[in-house]
């Protein structure tokens, strides 16, 4: 007999239609099972897709999940997050170090416990990384309701707390019958494998139905690979795409974060340097550019002046795997060439037609080697005068970074200068995991790339607290990688998420974190008063409450986060000058375990600014005169934003 009324009928069904070899297990136990023979193929390349699961188990898992874990995990490591937003974190990290080929399974509790994964979840889907999530759900039989963390709705009946994944999952499903997950697993694997779909995919599963048993085919449980393919353009679309770019004068490459999960980046170089074609850099794919004087860094607003100097009047713009966000288009306010043109390789249709580009819809490695060898036969090349001011774009480049990384009179080290220090002392052993705050302007705009380091960003969803719990999970997925896995965050961002340098404590698993104290979201400060903020920092510092004002502006607060460190299991190190940042770094390197680095900056030293646009909100309204002076800076930015029409393949051939 089963346990539930579901799970009788579907057992007679499957009795009454196939008389093979069944495996009688619970919903968790064959999920566990299941995934331990699941399979990627990218290039010859096979490995484990889903590696292990993160999980923190309370009521709604604990005889679930946990169970079929313990009982039937043979080679499936559970990992106990600390806090259930950076368990699925974790995953994007081993996504990320696994090139979208492999990732971590997460399972949660019930109500808060699964909420709590909704900003992991999205931060995945807008990444297009893959994750697996199983969150726990309410009682699906309903006898008890309602039962603890549920949600009632007075109307729709059947929503519970983990709808709220809908709008942020790639695939999306619960399960209310055992037989559910024949169709189900094998969907979501599909999701997860698809360089197109990828994202989060999340399969709710109600308490009850975890341990409701069935009688699954042997066959569900037949080691499967999912290969990863790579699907060239179609001919009418490359023939187009040449004849556009062999028209070009001044074309500027965008390099995205597709160029590294294809594994372009030679590709893109040679085509850089067959036709002389500069490449400026997005977030994702930074460092993905080629080490050669055509590489003009990062784009944007927190791009290069150089990078931004010749997008400003480039007439063909040739984008390879990049979802072209408002940061890198400057609120599309960048490009100002009134002829310009787009041509946009990428793997996604949506993605693809963005911005009015034509379309090259395939993998960015066989497509961009598809344009050289028809842009080779005709010809092309750019001209001499071109690479003269892609070179004197560079050198400016060069004299602002010069500026911005030298001592300033009675200040505390730069942010710039300990980014720089750690750029000196990075090889292309090493990683660099980070995601939002100031540093990214640091490492976008003047990370200097060719020492090899592999960079990886997350400013998709610019999720704070994104970055520790990415870095163990980088290293979880390359456990015998030689260099460091170095995290650089700011303050903010630690008080949010620090707790699985626990985890990596507890899975002896080293990462070096280098916090950048400035005392509070500092970043913020100059983005309130440059669009008609307050007219002065407010909210984004760390003081106490003045009893004058009644007000977050009293005096600034004395923490030590060196110590809360020490405390979770680290080795410590707190720095404000340069001499003592370089000598923790020294001694972070020689250490086994994890380590922080706390390196106590000048709170408002930033890079130097470039004039490009953001469109955020802003008050359009005001009696402050310091804020009516940003409002209209702000509008005369909105002027510069341009809508660009589609650019259509030639009529004549």
């Amino acid at each position: 007999m089963t346990s539930t009324a579901a799970a009788d009928i579907g057992t007679e069904v499957n009795i009454a239609a196939d008389k093979k070899a069944v495996r009688r297990r619970t919903v968790a136990q064959a999920i566990v099972e299941y995934l331990q023979v699941q399979y990627s193929e990218l290039d010859g390349e096979k490995r484990r897709l889903i590696a292990g699961m993160y999980g923190i188990f309370g009521h709604g898992n604990s005889v679930g999940l946990a169970q079929g874990i313990d009982e039937y995990g043979v080679d499936f490591p559970h990992y106990q997050g600390k806090n259930e937003q950076s368990m699925v974190h974790a995953a994007i990290g081993f996504a990320k170090a696994s090139n979208r080929a492999a990732t971590l399974a997460c399972t949660a509790s019930a109500g808060p416990g699964s909420t709590n994964m909704v900003s992991g979840a999205a931060t995945a889907t807008t990444n297009r990384l893959p994750v697996l999530l199983f969150p726990a759900d309410i009682i699906n039989n309903r006898f008890g309701d309602p039962v603890l963390q549920q949600i009632e709705h007075p109307v729709e009946r059947d929503v519970s707390a983990n709808d709220c994944f809908r709008p942020v999952s790639r695939y999306f499903d619960r399960i209310t019958h055992p037989a559910q997950l024949l169709s189900t697993l094998p969907e979501a694997m599909r999701v997860l494998t698809d360089p197109v779909e990828t994202g989060a995919v999340v399969v709710c599963l109600p308490q009850d139905i975890q341990g409701a048993e069935f009688d699954f085919p042997e066959s569900f449980f037949t080691p499967r690979v999912w290969h990863i393919r790579r699907r060239p353009a179609v001919e009418d679309e490359l023939r187009d795409a040449t004849e556009i770019i062999r028209n070009a004068k001044r074309p500027l490459l965008i390099s995205g974060g597709g160029v590294r999960y294809s594994k372009a980046q030679d590709e893109l170089a040679r085509f850089s340097a067959e036709f002389g074609i500069p490449v400026s850099e997005t977030y994702a794919g930074k460092g993905s550019g080629p080490i050669t004087d055509l590489n003009l860094g990062a784009l944007g607003v927190t791009g290069t002046v150089g990078a931004n100097e010749i997008a400003d009047g480039a007439d063909v713009v040739v984008t390879v795997g990049s979802r072209l966000q408002d940061f890198i288009t400057a609120s599309h306010s960048l490009f100002q060439n009134p002829d310009v043109k787009f041509v946009n390789l990428n793997v996604g249709s949506f993605d693809a037609h963005k911005m009015g580009s034509f379309p090259v819809i395939g993998d960015a490695k066989l497509n961009l080697s598809a344009l050289r060898e028809r842009l080779a036969a005709v010809g092309y090349s750019t001209s001499d005068e071109f690479r003269s001011d892609i070179a004197d774009a560079r050198k400016a480049t060069l004299e602002v970074r010069k500026h911005d990384l030298q001592d300033f009179a009675g200040e505390l080290m730069s942010q710039a200068q300990v980014i720089d220090v750690l750029n000196k002392r990075t090889t292309s052993d090493d990683a660099l995991i980070l995601g939002s705050g100031g540093v990214v302007e640091g490492i976008h705009k003047a990370w200097d790339p060719s020492n090899g380091t592999e960079i990886h960003f997350e400013y998709a969803n610019s999720c704070m607290g994104h970055e520790i719990p990415a870095g163990l999970g980088y290293r979880l997925a390359r456990p015998e990688a030689p260099g460091e896995v170095y995290v650089l965050i700011g303050d903010g961002t630690y008080f949010m998420q620090p707790t699985e340098l626990v985890t990596a404590v507890q899975e002896r698993k080293k990462i070096i974190t280098i916090v950048i104290d400035n005392r509070g979201h500092q970043c913020i400060w100059p983005l309130q008063v440059a669009k008609g903020g307050p007219g002065r920092e407010f909210g984004t510092q760390y003081r106490e409450r003045s009893k004058e004002s009644g007000r977050l502006d009293g005096a600034i607060l004395d923490f030590d986060i060196a110590a809360n460190a020490a405390s979770m299991g680290c080795a410590a190190w707190s720095t404000t000058t340069i001499e003592e940042f370089s000598a923790a770094l020294t001694e972070a390197k020689e250490t086994e375990g994890p380590a922080v680095i706390v390196a106590r900056v000048e709170p408002w030293r930033y890079l130097s600014g470039n004039g490009a646009f953001w469109d955020v909100g802003a008050p359009m309204t005001s009696e402050r005169p310091a804020t009516q002076e940003g409002i209209a800076k702000h509008l005369k930015g909105r002027e510069r934003q341009r809508f660009y029409a589609a650019t259509t393949a030639p009529e004549t051939r």
